[in-house]
């Protein structure tokens, strides 16, 4: 059985129900992604691509301010891009593109921050709800010089329109839940004393429909709004050709002795002091 000989590292996984699962982020200080969530990630997806029983998957974390911070800045690239990749695309793009097409229902239940590739997790995931006093998401990749390899540039109109995208990208600052309810980066900001009983009854409810219609819907829905898969690359690809350049390292750095990926003033104000910070050149 799976859930007896999986063991993931930096997110738990449990079974209120055969029908039902969750996934808990925990990866301290701050929850980033890095190669050993990504590898954890990519396991538990190849799993979803061919049960037969799980028909809704909850997303959530551990940590009461971090959802998922954004991608680990500090690590080698190439050990996330030495694992396997069925799809044949970079490590996260691999990680996202499967997420998008599991069978399964996919909920993100936001409770902190959701920043960069924690924000673009979310939006790669079916539904988005969030903690309305207590989530904040935001791409803020401009303020490092680079665009969202992950794709956030792709999903994000389909959900928010043109003019809301750019505003969302350019401006690279956070997101209240409320503000991101109204634009439709979130389907609903739920108070946070409602927040867990709402998830978890509107995930059980979903997850009792039958599974042939979950999957019929899921495919016409993914048809009509996604991207081709194979659009997905060339976001990664402009990402880390911006990371290699000195104005990303610049600024990289100078996070870093702000900071950055510990529980530091920094990263909770990340989307507003990313626009103070400048390349050194």
């Amino acid at each position: 059985m799976f859930l007896d000989t999986f063991k993931p590292k930096q997110f738990t996984l449990t079974a209120p129900s055969p029908l039902l699962w969750r996934v808990a982020f925990s990866n301290p200080p701050v929850n980033v992604i890095g190669p050993s969530m990504i590898s954890d990630l990519k396991e538990l997806l190849t799993e979803l691509e061919t049960n037969q029983t799980v028909n809704t998957v909850i997303f959530e974390s551990l940590d009461p301010d971090f959802f998922l911070a954004h991608y680990d800045l500090a690590a080698d690239p190439a050990e996330a891009e030495a694992l396997p990749s069925p799809t044949g695309y970079a490590a996260w793009v691999d990680v996202l593109v499967r997420l998008s097409h599991v069978s399964a229902v996919t909920i993100s239940a936001i409770r902190g921050i959701a920043r960069g590739a924690g924000s673009e997790f979310v939006l790669a995931t079916d539904m988005r709800f969030a903690s309305l006093e207590k989530a904040i998401l935001g791409q803020m990749e401009v303020g490092f010089t680079a665009l969202p390899g992950g794709g956030a540039a792709g999903r994000l109109p389909a959900l928010v329109g043109r003019g809301r995208a750019f505003e969302i990208l350019l401006g690279g600052e956070d997101f209240s839940a409320e503000l991101a309810e109204r634009y439709g980066y979130i389907n609903r900001a739920v108070p946070d004393s409602d927040f867990e009983r709402f998830v978890t009854a509107y995930a059980t409810r979903v997850s009792k429909w039958d599974r042939r219609v979950i999957r019929d819907i899921k495919h016409y829905i993914n048809k009509y709004t996604l991207l081709p898969d194979s659009e997905y690359p060339l976001h990664s690809d402009a990402f880390w050709g911006a990371a290699a350049r000195p104005e990303f390292q610049s600024i990289n750095s100078q996070l870093f002795e702000h900071g950055l990926q510990t529980r530091s003033d920094i990263e909770y104000n990340l989307g507003r002091d990313v626009g103070t910070i400048f390349p050194k050149l």
